[in-house]
């Protein structure tokens, strides 16, 4: 008997709603053991960033290799890296290893608006993580960031998509929460084991909730989840969506803090599935 371990490399959020403490609730709800590895440090709240400390490269990839050495999660969901320093440690650690999956969320801004990522960083992160993911997940500021090009409508994803693609990744899901409207719409474009692309548009009523705080890592570690537990990666994004949405309305109700707050991540919390 064996447990399903999923390992998580993010930065801690002492508020409790993102990042890694959002990632280990996800993975917990979700019925897979959380392992972790920590960027960074931050001191932050619902009402935004107030201090972030990065952890040396060298604690990060020890971390890495120790989760890895022993536990061996074959599934990794990666989140905040910051600095230069960090992600060089990352890529180097994780091509060491056999990883059948890895989920890339490129946090840059928070959604307090707060910038996450040095400008010096994105270019490396461009070379040496991009194409290390079986999937990214990044949000509308994010992929204008990533394409270089700007993302007002939906129509502009696909175009957006291809060039993140170009990358090295397999996948690429455009998140359109930032767009207005009363209907949210993700794009998702991947690469088939065949060679081919397949594009597919998920589509869901625009929940309105001031507790969004988490919700990039919530569905990216949801995600990784369900490709641990042995979805492919089209209904693995579709599942995890789900679970992002029943959080979200779970939540919407709650006052925590006063600014934005976090979600339910615990609306259905699953037992810790165990393997033959």
């Amino acid at each position: 008997m064996f447990y399903i371990p999923v390992l998580t490399i993010a930065g801690s959020d002492s508020g409790g709603g993102a990042g890694i403490q959002a990632d280990i609730k996800t993975f917990s709800a979700l019925g897979c053991f959380a392992t972790s590895v920590i960027t960074a440090v931050t001191a932050q709240n619902t009402l935004g960033v107030r201090a972030i400390v990065q952890l040396p490269s060298e604690m990060v990839e020890s971390q890495i290799r120790a989760v890895m050495d022993d536990i061996s999660p074959r599934y990794v969901k990666v989140g905040m890296v910051g600095d230069s320093s960090a992600i060089e440690a990352i890529a180097s650690a994780l091509a060491s290893y056999a990883v059948d999956g890895v989920v890339l969320d490129p946090v840059m801004v928070a959604t307090s608006g707060d910038r996450l990522m040095r400008e010096d960083a994105i270019a490396l992160f461009k070379e040496k993580l991009i194409p290390l993911s079986t999937l990214i997940t990044p949000n509308i500021p994010e992929a204008e960031v990533l394409s270089e090009q700007a993302i007002t409508c939906v129509e502009d994803m696909p175009s957006a998509a291809r060039r993140i693609l170009d990358y090295g990744c397999c996948g690429v899901l455009i998140k359109g929460g930032h767009l207005e409207g009363a209907t949210k719409q993700d794009y998702l474009l991947y690469r088939c084991e065949d060679g081919n692309l397949r594009e597919q548009i998920f589509s869901h009523e625009t929940i309105h909730t001031p507790n969004t705080h988490g919700t990039g890592c919530t569905l990216s570690s949801a995600i990784t989840a369900f490709l641990a537990r042995g979805y492919a990666l089209e209904e693995a994004v579709a599942r995890g969506r789900e679970f992002l949405q029943c959080a979200l309305i779970a939540s919407k109700d709650v006052t925590l803090g006063s600014g934005h707050g976090a979600l339910n991540h615990f609306f259905s919390p699953q037992k810790l599935i165990k393997n033959a």
